[in-house]
């Protein structure tokens, strides 16, 4: 009997420090509060923490972790539930930097073209209208600080209005962030090229160079309200391309030892 009880508590012990492996989570809140496996990658902050001010892209292979580290930065830098988010980051090695203290200072812009992979430029452009209006959604409370001209501009896309400004809505957004909360923006844009390479592979990929060249640059470069920015995806960018007008880009690839750690298994 007695045997039978400790291998019953061993049992139960050994359910209770079982950890998952997180096979296609991307969200860096779940991974945290579910206890999955995690290999600590915070290190990326300290570092990134040193480039303020600058506009970053990397591009790294499929299954990189790329959207999950993007979560981790939105998680630790975003103004939004500060003290919540804090404890996502308890035991890993950014507590114990002093870069912690950056921790929750600024209102951060995420959004993730991952799942833009339409076959016609309509389509495509339908699920961009989307994807930023829930984005303006998540922030509806700035409209109370916006008069009434810049409030219609807020509401054209979150109404997904054909008059509204979508090409530089994020520039846009950045804009009454920082009217709101006093304090400039850091945008995070994850698989940027997804869209692009599946405009090339079903032929219209004139219209959505057009669109996104305008989109990125007006969000990136030039803009008074941007802390910094941190792009990823998969194709190394060709400058005379999409990014002609963004001459303070530095890009990172899986070929540079400089960051190769932040991202995949290194050992």
């Amino acid at each position: 009997m007695c045997y039978n009880k400790k291998k019953r508590e061993r049992e139960v012990f050994s359910l209770e420090v079982k950890k998952g492996l997180p096979n296609g989570i991307s969200d860096f809140k779940v991974l945290r509060e579910a206890n999955y496996y995690y290999v600590d990658k915070t290190k990326w902050i300290e570092e990134l923490q040193q480039e303020i001010g600058k506009t970053i892209l990397f591009t790294k292979p499929r299954r990189f972790g790329k959207t999950l580290n993007m979560s981790m930065l939105q998680y630790f830098w975003d103004i939004q539930n500060q003290e919540e988010h804090r404890k996502l980051f308890q035991g890993l090695e950014i507590e114990h930097s002093p870069y912690m203290a950056e921790q929750g200072k600024y209102p951060v812009i995420f959004i993730t073209l991952k799942d833009i992979k339409e076959r016609n430029w309509k389509d495509c452009f339908t699920q961009i209208k989307i994807l930023v209006k829930n984005l303006y959604n998540s922030f509806e409370f700035v409209r109370s600080s916006l008069n009434p001209s810049e409030l219609r501009s807020f509401d054209k896309i979150w109404f997904e209005e054909e008059s509204g400004d979508y090409r530089n809505a994020l520039k846009m957004l950045s804009f009454f962030l920082k009217k709101y909360y006093q304090t400039k923006v850091i945008i995070l844009i994850d698989e940027y090229d997804t869209p692009i390479v599946s405009a090339y592979e079903h032929g219209y990929y004139e219209e959505a160079i057009s669109f996104f060249r305008n989109f990125y640059s007006s969000a990136l470069k030039d803009n008074e309200y941007l802390q910094m920015g941190v792009m990823t995806g998969i194709l190394r960018v060709a400058k005379e391309g999409i990014f002609s007008g963004l001459n303070n880009l530095a890009v990172y690839s899986v070929l540079d030892e400089r960051y190769s750690s932040s991202f995949g298994l290194t050992e």
